[in-house]
């Protein structure tokens, strides 16, 4: 069984900065490709940062000079640094990871639950 948790997020004013935490649990041998995605009331579910294996990034247009994701291997944690945030920055974000249950370069693709993130003045 492996499981994905999101946590940190809430209510913001524009110009703010929140630090968004998944962290991984379960049976896991490794966390391989790393991303965040963000869906918002009425809209369509947008990629808004993600990580490689080799720590290489790629941020959405909308956020890029804004957000930063990393990640803690030793930890199975994967961060999400939100800074300058903007009231269209408002949705529920999603931690999605290519994890391994065991050694090798193979994997599956899990999603946790969300959290809602709001920046209102």
């Amino acid at each position: 069984h492996v499981q994905l948790v999101e946590s940190g997020g809430g209510l913001v004013q524009p110009g703010g900065s929140l630090k968004l935490t998944c962290t991984a649990s379960g049976s896991i041998f490794g966390i391989n490709h790393v991303a965040w995605y963000r869906q918002a009331p009425q809209n369509e579910r947008e990629m808004v940062a993600e990580i490689t294996n080799g720590g290489s990034t790629h941020y959405g247009d909308s956020v890029k000079g804004r957000f930063t994701i990393s990640r803690d291997n030793a930890k199975n944690i994967v961060y999400l640094q939100m800074n300058d945030l903007k009231p269209e920055d408002t949705a529920v974000y999603y931690c999605n990871a290519n994890i391994a249950r065991v050694a090798g370069p193979f994997g599956f693709d899990y999603w946790g639950q969300g959290t809602q993130v709001t920046v209102q003045s």
